[in-house]
């Protein structure tokens, strides 16, 4: 068997020279992948499935690693890292090049094996997809998973249907039927409906199967034409169903070891036009079963128990198996060396009978005798009973060669010679040579329908008696004693068999088959006269030991027969422990090496040898007991001195261990150097990377700066147009507001324009009615003075009379002078009253500012007729005259003024009122 490992590569060879696949396992190759990281690890393969032409097929492990194997081609390739863990895989049939691949998280993807790209990404299951059936047109796909099943068309991967079910039925499997246009869906609850793809129309549903065997079915497999469906579930029983009829029409019942099964799948032939006749049976055990669904015959099996099988998938060709073993590894295995020997042509009719040689031999040489000869082989066949001697004619010459001939290649007279020279086989091709000396069979069906018996009634509590800590030694013990039992019901009652069997138990334990034919050819060969007087010890083969002690020591021999010491003390615990206990395991080998390639009383020889060798002690002992005795302080030294071995090979082996140890530390170290000096180069060109990115960043991040500014200077031009046009519609707003308010503020001055002029021109009428009234009253009061100067100055003198003229004229001119002061103070004051009403008009709003605060103040501004005149310079009745005119003037002044501040509050007032108003603005 080749095994190849693809590491980290990602192409290459799968086998480096031809395949021969033998007939007993038929392993084409045994593909693992092995990490080759600092602490290396297996990746197991989890999925496998083949391409329509059967040469190829995918294989995903559970990283996400998905390899191509091309077993015409004899290449490998890796195609795709999905970094997940696939959980279903299917080849696409109408793209010979995708492929369909369900992921861990729910997901389908479809990749292309020659350019390694994904084709399309398929979502929708809400938990992982188990199964994935293609349509035999490859127009179509379902996948499968616990809660629903889905129909995609993988020409536009997009989905056409979904499956809804009820969240207490569970799916099992939905599938096309090859060949038609059928799906089948199987739900937990045992109902089986079948639909038409297109239309997704039930077209039947199987009924129930028999109460009496109604089993929970789980897996499910179809023939090639579509006729035949097998179910099965955790029972060893099978189902079979003609959709034909939909009828079951037979129920297989498989060996008493397979409590359920995990797996089915027909293999197809070439010639029985799709209505296959024989099932793959994967059960619980890890082994798989090929049975003739017809006769109901075990074929052929693949795998063991202590290599186990996970999933297997069978070309459509029906040439390859590929399984997933218990291990994580892949199996190809061939089918034509599988069924080598169910398609054996049978033996010829005809059998032609040779001459004798040319030397022609005496009738004196043609004796009759036996002979070691070949060693003869356990039989074949299922019988009990057991061949005691073997007849052979020793024809010389030429019957001497092919006598000395073995198997593979083998010569036992170079063998013998290769042993006397090294006293032993080389421990590498020591098996390899016992198999050839021994000519073992390797009878599967034989052995296999041994063990298909069970474990013997007599080995049940075979742990009792002999306590082995290995479970796993003890487990391959009993089966084999009770294959051993089922082969011949002697062995059943052999009290001496679990010993003589140990030893080679515990060399063969991993090959179940050769450790059984070895024990089997041993006991016909060696053993075959123990028999004889059972269940007494052999007494015939005693009787020859002793025979043989007293030619070579008839002193020990007499010893023995002194003291009554018979050969069953000190010659049958030899034999029925083959040596096991007095000699340890490389000295035990070495002893088999002879015995195995020698004539079988060489094993009497040994027994007689040892007690030689041991006359010593022996000759020692005078009692019976001593004897036992000696037997045991023979176990104890043999015992010391093999843990005395032990424990030297143990340290030899801690120096050794310590050595390797030191130099994988060296080689760890200089590892450690190279990769600190690769991971400084590593972080040079990091950095140097580093640094490349972040210039190329700082470029991109300046760029992206200055787009950023260009885009804001860009923003602000258009706020800017934005506002500018804003603001001159606000502007133009604005004007037409102001020129609306100036309008009405026009209009409004206009109309305070009219009433001022209408309060005016009252006012002027009030004053120039005040002034004609104050004209005609000075006019009457200067006619009453003249009066009274004409009347009281009767006796004036002339030279006075010229001064009064000219001084009443002076007081006349200082009078009118008064007068047109107090003309133009009003006038003045009577402006400032009129521009504050238009002002307060114009902003009516607006707090009244105090103008008056003092009237005495604004009085004081005003020109003073008294300030003008002299009174120095007057005469007493002028200047009283004068007085008098004053006071009626300044009281003529505070009623002006009081009138102005009436008009000025009823102006105030009226503003008021139009503020409180507004709309009589507007209006």
């Amino acid at each position: 068997m080749q095994s190849t490992d693809l590491g980290n590569k990602e192409s290459g060879k799968i086998w480096h020279r031809k395949p021969s696949p033998a007939t007993r396992d038929g392993i084409i190759v045994n593909i693992i992948h092995n990490t080759s990281d600092y602490h290396p690890k297996v990746l197991r393969f989890l999925n496998v499935a083949f391409d329509g032409t059967g040469d190829c097929l995918i294989a995903g492990d559970h990283q996400g690693n998905i390899y191509v194997f091309d077993l015409y081609g004899n290449r490998f390739n890796l195609v795709q890292r999905t970094a997940q863990a696939c959980t279903a895989l299917a080849f696409n049939l109408r793209r010979k090049s995708e492929f369909l691949v369900a992921l861990a998280d729910y997901s389908i993807k479809c990749f292309d094996t020659v350019t390694k790209e994904l084709v399309s990404w398929m979502r929708g299951h809400e938990s992982s997809v188990f199964s994935i059936s293609v349509h035999a047109s490859g127009k179509y796909a379902i996948t499968t998973s616990s809660d629903t099943a889905q129909l995609w068309d993988l020409d536009t991967f997009q989905r056409k249907r979904k499956l809804n079910i009820r969240q207490s039925v569970g799916i099992q499997k939905v599938f096309f039927l090859p060949l038609s246009n059928t799906i089948l869906s199987c739900f937990k609850d045992n109902s089986i409906f079948a639909w038409e793809c297109d239309t997704l129309f039930c077209k039947y549903q199987l009924p129930a199967p028999p109460e009496s065997s109604s089993i929970l079915y789980k897996v499910f497999a179809v023939t090639r034409d579509g006729r035949i469906l097998a179910a099965g579930g955790k029972s060893n029983h099978l189902h079979l169903w003609c959709l034909e009829t939909r009828q079951l029409f037979r129920i297989i019942q498989m060996p008493t070891k397979v409590r359920a099964i995990r797996h089915l799948e027909f293999l197809p032939d070439s010639f029985d036009a799709g209505s296959n006749q024989v099932l793959g049976v994967l059960s619980q055990d890890g082994i798989m079963r090929f049975i003739n669904i017809q006769t109901c015959k075990l074929l052929f099996e693949i795998g063991s128990l202590d290599e186990g099988i996970s999933s297997s998938v069978i070309s459509p060709h029906g040439r390859y198996i590929a399984s997933i073993m218990e291990n994580g590894s892949l199996n190809i295995y061939s089918v034509q060396a599988l069924t080598q020997e169910i398609n054996k042509p049978p033996l010829p009719l005809v059998k032609v009978i040779e001459d004798l040689p040319k030397n022609k031999l005496s009738s004196s040489d043609l004796k009759m005798k036996v002979t070691s000869g070949r060693v003869q082989q356990p039989a074949k066949s299922r019988g009990s009973k057991i061949q005691t001697r073997i007849l052979k004619q020793d024809l010389t010459g030429d019957f001497e060669s092919k006598k000395n001939e073995l198997p593979d290649g083998l010569n036992k007279k170079c063998l013998q010679i290769l042993l006397k020279g090294y006293g032993e086989y080389p421990t590498k091709y020591r098996m390899f040579i016992w198999r050839s000396l021994l000519q073992l069979p390797e009878n599967h069906t034989a052995f296999s329908s041994l063990i298909d018996k069970g474990t013997h009634v007599t080995f049940l509590n075979l742990q009792k008696k002999y306590p082995i800590k290995s479970r796993k030694l003890l487990r391959v013990l009993q089966r084999t004693l009770s294959a051993l039992a089922h082969w011949s019901v002697i062995f059943s009652d052999t009290p001496y068999l679990p010993l003589l069997a140990f030893p080679f138990v515990k060399l063969f334990q991993n090959n179940q088959l050769i450790c059984f034919e070895v024990i089997a050819t041993l006991i016909i060969n060696w053993c075959q006269h123990w028999f004889e007087y059972f269940p007494n010890p052999p007494i015939n083969i005693l009787s020859m030991i002793e025979n043989v002690l007293a030619f070579h020591d008839k002193e020990l021999l007499q010893h023995f027969i002194d003291h009554d010491i018979t050969s069953q003390l000190y010659a049958w615990p030899l034999l029925e422990t083959v040596f096991s206990e007095v000699l340890t395991r490389e000295e035990w080998l070495k002893l088999f090496d002879n015995i195995f390639s020698n004539h079988p009383s060489f094993l009497l020889m040994t027994v007689v040898a040892y007690n030689i060798c041991s006359r010593v002690p022996l000759l020692n002992c005078n009692l019976k007991d001593d004897f036992e005795t000696v037997e045991d302080m023979q176990a104890e030294v043999d015992q010391q001195r093999v843990e005395d071995e032990a424990w030297y090979q143990k340290q030899e082996l801690l120096r050794k261990a310590e050595e390797t140890r030191r130099e994988m530390l060296l080689q760890e170290e200089e590892k450690i150097i190279q990769q600190r000096q690769r991971l400084a180069a590593v972080k040079r060109e990091l950095k140097v990377k580093e640094m490349h990115l972040q210039d190329a960043a700082r470029r991109r991040f300046l760029k992206l700066q200055q787009d950023q500014q260009e885009m804001e200077l860009r923003r602000l031009d258009d706020e800017i147009g934005r506002k500018v046009y804003m603001r001159d519609r606000e502007i133009a707003a604005t004007a037409r507001d102001l020129e609306m308010r100036q309008l009405e503020l026009e209009s409004q001055k206009r109309l305070y324009e009219k009433d001022l002029t209408e309060n005016q021109a009252a006012v002027a009428k009030e004053m120039r009615a005040d002034a004609d009234a104050y004209r005609r009253k000075v006019d009457l009061e200067e006619h009453m003075f003249h009066k009274l100067i004409e009347a009281g100055e009767t006796q004036s003198q002339k030279t006075q009379k010229w001064k009064e003229a000219e001084g009443k004229e002076f007081c006349l001119r200082s009078a009118k002078k008064a007068s047109a002061l107090s003309d133009a103070s009003r006038k003045w004051f009577l402006k400032q009253e009129i521009n504050a009403a238009v002002e307060h008009a114009e902003n009516p709003c607006h707090k009244e500012e105090p103008r008056f605060q003092n009237e005495q103040e604004d009085s004081s501004c005003l020109p003073r007729t008294s300030h003008l005149n002299d009174s120095s310079e007057m005469h007493p009745s002028t200047q009283i005259s004068l007085n008098r005119r004053a006071v009626e003037w300044d009281t003529t002044e505070q009623n002006l003024i009081q009138k102005v501040r009436n008009l000025r509050q009823r102006l105030t007032a009226q503003a008021r009122h139009r503020c409180q108003t507004p709309h009589l603005l507007a209006a």
